[in-house]
């Protein structure tokens, strides 16, 4: 089980996030989507809001050749590189993969600040609510209540 993010505020934001789900679903199997919300950007910098969900799926991949299968699928999509936590036309970051736990420079699992964005544990709770966070080992439906007050606009669903 490995579980995504995926954003888009470039462009034609849904339609990014359906490519997106598309190329992942041509490597392995799409378990469960999230709705789709529009959110503001994160990191301080000023920019279009985003549209953010996440998704839940199997892809027989190692971590390391998923993150190269998913930095290659972002290019692809029309991502360009730019300043850390700007613009982007699709980004996608691997949340869960399985229980593991991976700290090298180039990847982080559990996503580092995946407990500190909203616009990740509000649609990642629609999905796996009950999941336990294999580091601080609080489920993600817990973690996902110290959101409840962020205004997070659902659109549509994927």
């Amino acid at each position: 089980m490995i579980a995504f993010s995926i954003g888009s505020n470039l462009g034609n934001r849904l339609q990014n996030l359906r490519d997106a789900v598309n190329n992942l679903s041509s490597a392995g199997k799409i378990l469960a989507l999230s709705n789709v919300y529009e959110t503001e950007a994160w990191g301080g910098i000023a920019q279009p809001d985003y549209l953010n969900a996440c998704l839940i799926a199997n892809i027989n991949k190692t971590p390391l050749e998923l993150l190269k299968f998913v930095k290659d699928l972002e290019i692809k999509l029309g991502r360009v590189p730019s300043v850390r936590w700007g613009a982007r036309k699709i980004d996608i970051d691997i949340i869960f993969y399985d229980d593991e736990i991976i700290n090298t420079p180039d990847l982080k699992i559990p996503h580092e600040n995946l407990h500190n964005r909203a616009f990740v544990l509000i649609p990642l709770n629609e999905i796996l609510p009950d999941y336990v966070h294999p580091v601080l080992k609080i489920p993600v439906r817990d973690l996902a209540k110290n959101f409840a007050h962020e205004n997070l606009l659902r659109i549509t669903s994927l």
